[in-house]
């Protein structure tokens, strides 16, 4: 994303992904409503987007032979490919938002869907069970119950 704005007149965002630029409407719900991008941002929008695209199919070669014959990838071929990036570590996706008036949190949730590890992306947990003894949990529904628990002490001297 690219933010349209700054601090107290951030107004929206362009999508790099979707090359789409989004305005809230000032309501406290701060729905969005799809804008023209704004001339003044209209190369770098086509800078950062390429950028993007690059780095995404650095981590797929069918990506990248498409993307060298076609010089575009679809959406659902870019979100792929920044999965795969960002699971490997090797890119950080960036969005815009401010927590005053919740601009941006669905953004942000969407692209935790999208981009980010889920517990079947992640090895299994190795932890102690109650008599000490290492035990390994995988994530899945077949597996005994595991959890972490922590006491919350608000006062250190209890």
């Amino acid at each position: 994303m690219l933010p349209i704005g700054a601090e107290d007149h951030f107004t929206g965002y362009v999508d790099l992904v979707e090359m789409k630029a989004y305005q809230y409407d000032g309501t406290e719900k701060q729905e969005l409503i799809e804008i023209e991008i704004p001339e003044d941002m209209k190369a770098k929008s086509e800078e950062y987007r390429t950028i993007l695209l690059e780095a995404v199919v650095e981590f797929d070669d069918a990506l990248m032979e498409k993307f060298f014959e076609t010089g575009d990838l679809s959406l659902e071929e870019i979100k792929k490919g920044l999965r795969k990036a960002t699971l490997a570590m090797k890119v950080t996706p960036v969005l815009c938002g401010s927590s005053f008036k919740n601009k941006g949190v669905q953004q942000l949730m969407d692209a935790v869907v999208d981009f980010l590890p889920a517990p079947i992306d992640i090895p299994p947990v190795v932890g102690k069970d109650m008599d000490g003894e290492e035990v390994e949990r995988k994530c899945s529904d077949d597996e005994p119950f595991s959890a972490l628990a922590f006491k919350i002490v608000t006062d250190p001297f209890q």
